[in-house]
């Protein structure tokens, strides 16, 4: 087991982006690609006041609306929804068979050594301290990240992640065994790495995938946006 940092855990208020409501890039009878903004759960949360979410806001517009993935409240970036049942399935078929290909651009602190490199580190959930994951090699579940660093400056450096897995907070974990968490990460940054930023620095930025009707590869892109 890897030793994590013990900062205490911060709490966020719940305050979703209401413009736009929806930004939805692609839709068609059996799917919906849309841009999910920072701040905003992917499905609702527990509590009353977490209820609304992107799930619910696309159900307000399409009606029927199946949950495949998730990203984290504070990640931003690129989500496929299902639009039926039998769309559902074949979806989540490929995400599980590790067809699906993800594409995430982040903000690290500092600067690591090398321009890219593999990381394969195991997961589990932090219990005393969840939501927070962490590293242990006993019984955490297997978890690789791809890395690359593309541009420097003297406080971050801005990576491009290619996860083969998708544990929870995989990425937010992984940076932070490097030695290098996401900016603006309010679990797992230290405080140098989080009050100067305005939110968490991780995005979405491509998704490949087979069209679960058609079979046809799709592909789609999103510029950061910080």
């Amino acid at each position: 087991m890897l030793p994590m940092n013990t900062m205490p855990l911060r709490k966020l208020a719940y305050t979703p982006p209401q413009t736009p409501q929806i930004d939805v890039i692609h839709a068609d009878a059996d799917i919906i690609i849309c841009n999910k903004q920072a701040g905003i759960l992917s499905v609702p949360g527990r509590d009353d006041a977490m209820k609304d979410c992107l799930e619910s806001r696309l159900k307000a517009e399409y009606n029927e609306v199946y949950t495949v993935h998730r990203l984290d409240m504070e990640t931003s970036g690129l989500m496929v929804y299902a639009r039926h049942k039998d769309a559902q399935r074949a979806l989540s078929q490929s995400f599980m068979s590790r067809e699906v290909i993800k594409h995430y651009i982040a903000d690290v602190f500092g600067q690591p050594a090398g321009i890219m490199g593999e990381i394969h580190l195991p997961l589990i959930c932090d219990w005393p301290n969840r939501p927070k994951q962490m590293v242990d090699f006993s019984l955490g579940k297997p978890a690789t990240t791809f890395w690359e660093c593309t541009t420097q400056s003297q406080t971050h450096s801005r990576v491009t992640l290619k996860p083969l897995t998708g544990r929870s907070h995989q990425l937010r974990v992984h940076m932070l065994a490097l030695g290098h968490p996401i900016v603006g990460d309010s679990l797992y940054a230290p405080d140098e790495a989080f009050t100067p930023y305005k939110r968490l620095h991780l995005h979405a930025s491509f998704l490949e995938f087979h069209h679960p009707a058609h079979k046809k590869k799709l592909q789609f892109e999103s510029a950061a946006p910080f």
